[in-house]
């Protein structure tokens, strides 16, 4: 089987735009790498089901979000003057693009026009207070999702803070819980389990995963555990980047830029706690972001700095990783995306 996979990047040194590469399960390995569409840093995108993707873009100084339709053919960007979003998902039933801003500290949402297009909805500044950390200058809002109730949760690397949103059909968005991490951990991704109302929030700066419970009542999370990513003897600088579960909710993994790995966690049966049981090169440098195929087979990992991707095997019931493939060139790739 072939699976087609879309790399988004930064275009700072010789990446074009966003690429896509073939998995090839048969011989296992990654090939015919192909420029899809120029793009200036497409770092992060999403499509929706009809196949329209939504990517960050920057384009003369302004930043903001382009559409592409089925065939990668450029429909609009929306841009307004400043930095660009750095992470995009589609609301399929409010016909709704969101986006987080890091740089802005800001939510935005755009419209899905009928032909694909997008519009620009609403914005949101968080101004709350920031944490201790050097990177906490200001709010820096790094990941704006669903949860499985279909509420919007935000979470804000600067402020220590996971916000939870009703959202309206134009895409205006009301408080209705904030989940307060401790000091210092940067909250940077969360990933819900596939069947409980559990969350695993990815801590940037202090390279942790907190384990939430989700109330639907109230959009209120609550923790239950908090472990770290990194071994016990590593003193160096890293920063969590992306977290993922196994579709069967058995497994985490977790990346961390530094010390430059996979950590894989074992979830109990619950979902209310993690155990760590592996910890992986990403044979690179820098892996801001890796993806498990549609089967949960294979793993593919994206190391921005040294441009080049590693493809693992994954063992459905130990949950374990191998490599079998590494240093694949993929210039600044920075988002990997099972098509």
């Amino acid at each position: 089987m072939i699976h087609k996979i879309i790399l988004g990047t930064y275009t700072r040194r010789i990446s074009q735009g966003i690429y896509q590469i073939e998995l090839d399960t048969a011989t296992e390995t990654l090939n015919n790498l192909q420029l899809v569409t120029e793009e200036t840093s497409p770092t992060y995108f999403a499509k929706s089901k009809e196949g329209f993707l939504y990517s960050v873009t920057s384009r003369d100084g302004h930043g903001g979000m382009s559409s592409y339709d089925p065939q990668n053919k450029f429909l609009n960007a929306v841009t307004e003057e400043g930095a660009s979003p750095c992470y995009v998902a589609v609301d399929e039933a409010r016909q709704l693009v969101y986006g987080a801003n890091y740089h802005k500290g800001e939510l935005n949402t755009y419209k899905i026009l009928p032909d694909g297009s997008l519009e620009s909805a609403a914005a949101l500044f968080h101004k709350e207070p920031t944490g201790p950390h050097k990177n906490q200058d200001h709010a820096h809002t790094h990941y704006t999702d669903l949860a499985p109730d279909q509420r919007l949760v935000v979470c804000d690397l600067g402020t220590d803070r996971v916000y939870t949103y009703d959202v309206s059909e134009a895409g205006e968005v009301e408080e209705v819980a904030v989940y307060v991490a401790e000091p210092g951990t940067g909250p940077r991704h969360l990933v819900f389990h596939p069947n409980k109302m559990i969350a695993y929030l990815f801590g940037e700066l202090d390279s942790s995963v907190t384990v939430l419970t989700y109330d639907e009542a109230d959009g209120s999370f609550t923790q239950t555990q908090k472990v770290s990513t990194l071994p016990k003897d590593f003193d160096g600088e890293n920063g969590g980047a992306a977290i993922r579960v196994s579709n069967d909710g058995r497994y985490l993994y977790a990346s961390n830029r530094g010390h430059n790995s996979i950590a894989v966690f074992a979830i109990a049966e619950d979902g209310l706690s993690i155990d760590s049981i592996q910890t992986i090169s990403t044979e690179g440098d820098f892996p801001r972001d890796f993806a498990l195929s549609p089967d949960n087979s294979y793993v593919v990992a994206a190391n921005q700095n040294s441009d080049n991707l590693t493809l693992y095997r994954r063992d459905s019931e130990t949950g374990l990783l191998s490599m079998i493939q590494k240093d694949v060139f993929a210039p600044e790739a920075v988002c990997v995306y099972f098509d």
